[in-house]
């Protein structure tokens, strides 16, 4: 059977790699269409998405959907996911073995779908930015929109990354 995202779907909502599963209601595997140009990375399913199993529905999500808007695209064009795939406790960053056990999913949605543009969203998610798998990819990285949403000056920074993103994808 060819690898598919039903399949790596499948796979994450099953999925007892690492702990963080223990905690969760749901695996958030992501979402969006196989041809998507723009991929967009975040770090973790916060607790909206642990509920849902959808990514980016909770307050950041809103936020992302409305940056996303702003440059003249809808959220149904482009896929959304996250590096790992289930809610750490207490929303915390992921732990390194964590992100190992749930890198091989992510690595599978962006060899599938095969994006022109990878959007890299927080500090966690700029830890992928020298996989070889982006090698050929233009490569936006940007503040997560949480922070942008709580801090002035990361708003600033998203809404200039937003511009060139804009610039890429309408190039």
């Amino acid at each position: 059977m060819p690898d598919s995202l039903k399949l790596i779907s499948e796979e994450v909502r099953t999925c007892k790699k690492c702990p963080l599963y223990k905690h969760a209601t749901h695996g958030v595997p992501g979402e969006g269409p196989k041809d998507a140009k723009i991929f967009f990375i975040g770090q973790s399913p916060g607790r909206m998405e642990d509920q849902t199993g959808k990514p980016f529905v909770g307050r950041a999500g809103r936020y992302l959907t409305k940056m996303i808007g702003s440059i003249g695209l809808k959220r149904e064009e482009i896929f959304i996911t996250s590096i790992v795939k289930h809610y750490p406790p207490e929303n915390r960053a992921p732990k390194p073995n964590e992100i190992t056990a749930c890198k091989p999913y992510l690595l599978r949605q962006l060899a599938i779908i095969n994006p022109k543009i990878v959007v890299l969203l927080g500090k966690t998610a700029e830890t992928l930015r020298n996989e070889p798998v982006l090698k050929d990819k233009k490569v936006i990285t940007t503040v997560h929109p949480a922070a942008a949403m709580r801090f002035p000056k990361m708003k600033k920074r998203m809404q200039r990354d937003f511009k060139a993103l804009k610039k890429l994808v309408w190039a």
